[in-house]
């Protein structure tokens, strides 16, 4: 046991979940990277062990398997500090408009189990009094556009909820983070026409996700462009928007 402050990483595969461990454990914190595949996780969790000198720790994790969410939580052996769920599932929207198992996927992997394993989370560090949870949401469920509103509508459920936890944690000692990336150059959008300055790199995020957490920010749009642009989209009138099909 140390007394270095510690992370969670939930999705601790992804590119933007690699990131975020990083930039945590380069600041000192030690990291608890969870996932389906837990031997996937070992390559990354050596990694950080010899590079930054930090205790990591593996857990079996699946968003989709909210039964064992409680047992998940009860089996840790500390309590971290911060908490990040990265989980996702972008998925195929043309998919998703007439397949209801894809469409059912998508909205389970970014609304359902974010927000219940965030939630138990935030009942324990309710009851200790401390603690960070960052729930990374998406500038698409800012308003439900037609190239994307299955998963947009998830984004937008997810960021509600962690809209109404942080006001409810409101004065606890407990911090909820929201992070919007936008655009980011990952394996998931491989293969995607992404337009370059709303774009980042995965490390830029984690990096956003660590400053959130140190200076306790309620809500991160990753590249301040992504703000405005935001604004303006949701600002148009609906009779405007609804014919635009991007």
């Amino acid at each position: 046991m140390t007394s270095r402050k510690s992370a969670m990483v939930l999705g601790g595969s992804s590119d933007i979940g690699r990131a975020a461990a990083r930039a945590f454990a380069r600041s000192g914190y030690d990291v608890a990277l969870a996932g389906r595949d837990v031997a996937a996780l070992e390559p990354d969790a050596a990694d950080l062990r010899a590079r930054y000198n930090v205790e990591v720790g593996l857990h079996k994790f699946d968003v989709l398997d909210t039964a064992s969410f409680e047992s998940f939580v009860g089996s840790l052996p500390t309590l971290p500090d911060v908490v990040i769920s990265i989980v996702g599932l972008l998925g195929v929207q043309q998919n998703a408009e007439s397949d209801l198992a894809h469409a059912t996927a998508i909205m389970r992997s970014n609304y359902e189990g974010p927000s219940l394993i965030l939630g138990l989370f935030a009942e324990k560090f309710l009851g200790r009094g401390s603690g960070t949870l960052v729930g990374v949401s998406s500038v698409a469920g800012d308003r439900g556009r037609a190239s994307n509103y299955v998963y947009g509508s998830a984004k937008a459920g997810f960021s509600a909820f962690l809209s109404g936890l942080r006001a409810r944690a409101n004065s606890s000692g407990v911090h909820v983070v929201t992070v919007k990336p936008g655009f980011v150059r990952t394996r998931m959008t491989e293969g995607m026409k992404l337009i370059g300055p709303l774009t980042v790199e995965a490390s830029v995020v984690g990096d956003a996700i660590l400053r959130a957490v140190e200076n306790k920010t309620d809500v991160v749009y990753v590249s301040g462009k992504w703000r405005l642009v935001m604004l303006i989209i949701k600002a148009l009138p609906e009779a405007v928007f609804k014919k635009l099909k991007f």
